[in-house]
């Protein structure tokens, strides 16, 4: 049987070479990451399944919090459950003593949008690297792509393609057009899902730049652009195969307006559909649809961790790592 003490000794060399690789990584989990599907992954493009789960995200969903979640992982369970009773009076918007699919529904996105400003208040602190309140784009570029002033183009093609479309994003937010982002504005350039508003001028700026033709749509060699210069043939094939599976979905060989927009700005409200019926899938014990709240007290460490979670979650590791 292993002890804490064993575990905590087993565990420390591992967080350790977790956070000597996370520190070169300026970029949060889900955020500005380079996903096949998109520009930038999707909230739970580490979600996982089955073994592979990320329990954290569940509990990030729940408490809008990456912070409070690791909170929440120190807690007694009867502490968890207590804090977590206090949360599902506020989710049960109609005071019937359960939750239905739409108050989890709401609620999830309401975390998101939390998460969201939580994010990117810490991101906006990093960037704003002369500390006077704003963000220039040699900043930003320089915090996320370790570029120095007047350095052009990244020397990764990933990072280029990348620093592409944070352009695009970057003119969007920039609703006083002074090539400056006040903290206001860096939340809708780091989080474009939030802010509504961005939608109409991220795709006017790549129409602008990209729709050679005006006609409203990118063909794949509108969408390729400049970039397929000097390419190999493996390259392209890669990025046709991307266009025509992920980005093209309706199958007419070309990206209308919509796909567009999905290409850039990815999209909550699927993501917490399906976090929704996962968490029902989990909790809802009488199969009725309904959560009752000692349903969700029952299995509360699947939506909020507690220090039983953590210590199995460290124990899973350490199994997975025996495999190895």
């Amino acid at each position: 049987m292993i002890t804490r003490l064993a575990l905590g000794l087993l565990v420390l060399p591992i967080i350790l070479t977790i956070t000597e690789q996370a520190v070169h990584n300026h970029r949060p989990s889900g955020e500005k990451e380079k996903a096949e599907d998109g520009a930038y992954s999707p909230r739970d493009h580490h979600h996982g399944e089955g073994e592979d789960h990320d329990n954290a995200f569940d509990h990030e969903a729940i408490l809008g919090s990456k912070k409070e979640a690791e909170e929440f992982d120190k807690l007694k369970p009867e502490e968890a459950k207590k804090r977590l009773t206090i949360l599902l009076e506020k989710m049960d918007r109609n005071q019937d003593g359960s939750i239905d699919k739409k108050e989890l529904y709401s609620w999830i996105l309401r975390s998101f949008r939390s998460i969201s400003k939580e994010e990117s208040k810490e991101r906006f602190k990093d960037s704003d690297i002369n500390g006077d309140g704003v963000v220039t784009w040699e900043e930003y570029k320089k915090e996320e792509y370790g570029m120095d002033e007047g350095e052009g183009v990244p020397k990764d093609e990933d990072d280029s393609e990348m620093l592409e479309e944070d352009r695009y994003l970057f003119v969007a937010a920039d609703v006083s057009k002074d090539d400056l982002l006040d903290s206001k504005e860096f939340l809708s350039f780091s989080h474009p899902e939030e802010d509504d508003a961005m939608n109409p001028h991220v795709l006017a700026q790549i129409l602008k730049e990209k729709d050679k033709d005006n006609d409203g749509e990118l063909s794949f060699q509108e969408y390729i652009g400049d970039r397929g210069k000097d390419k190999d043939k493996d390259w392209l094939v890669e990025e046709k195969e991307r266009f025509d599976t992920d980005l093209d979905k309706n199958g007419d060989n070309s990206m209308n307006r919509e796909e567009i927009l999905a290409w850039i700005i990815p999209s909550n409200e699927e993501i917490a559909e399906d976090e929704v019926t996962h968490l029902f899938q989990g909790a809802d014990e009488d199969a009725n649809e309904i959560l009752s709240f000692t349903e969700v007290l029952n299995n509360h460490d699947l939506f909020v961790g507690s220090e039983a979670t953590d210590y199995g979650n460290q124990l899973h590791k350490l199994h997975k790592l025996d495999e190895l």
